[in-house]
């Protein structure tokens, strides 16, 4: 199976499962606003957190105070915050132990792909991201955000962290 059918599958299985979760077609609002499920008096509401393990810890920590983030460094897990959101960051020590579930079976670094809304200038993400040592890989290009709906239009600069999982750094018009 060639990479982009592999990679529509897994967008097809992520739609199937998100419309399982919901009901069948409602939407859900991500982060920033209440969602149109907690009008309908719908449960979910937004994301908490996301989890992913991680390698380089030393590394990571650095390059996500230097961006900007506020970071919580644990013997376990390391958390970086952002807004209400937050990212778990499993550290090998907790990650590789075989008696360590609660995770996805196959996650190991870099698994990770998130997408941060940058309320700032171009140049000034772009000031972060140097300052960062971050190299980015593509951008600025048009994209298609989650807000309003999944309508929302928007200007993307994606780079790597030092486990190589892949952020998106969107700033909307």
């Amino acid at each position: 199976m060639g990479e982009r059918a592999r990679e529509v599958g897994l967008e097809r299985s992520r739609r199937r499962f998100i419309k399982g979760v919901l009901g069948g077609g409602a939407s859900l609002a991500v982060a920033g606003g209440a969602s149109r499920l907690a009008a309908q008096g719908e449960p979910i509401r937004s994301f908490d957190h996301v989890a992913v393990p991680m390698r380089n810890t030393d590394a990571m920590v650095r390059f996500y105070r230097a961006l900007g983030f506020t970071v919580n460094a644990g013997a376990q897990v390391c958390s970086v915050h952002f807004g209400d959101q937050k990212i778990n960051f499993h550290q090998p020590v907790l990650w590789q132990r075989e008696s360590f579930t609660l995770r996805a079976p196959a996650a190991e670094p870099p698994c990770g792909d998130f997408c941060f809304v940058w309320d700032g200038t171009t140049a000034a993400l772009r000031n972060t991201l140097d300052r960062a040592g971050a190299d980015v890989i593509e951008g600025p290009v048009d994209r298609t955000g989650g807000r309003n709906g999944g309508t929302a239009s928007g200007t993307s600069h994606y780079i790597r962290d030092p486990d190589d999982n892949l952020l998106e750094f969107i700033i909307y018009s």
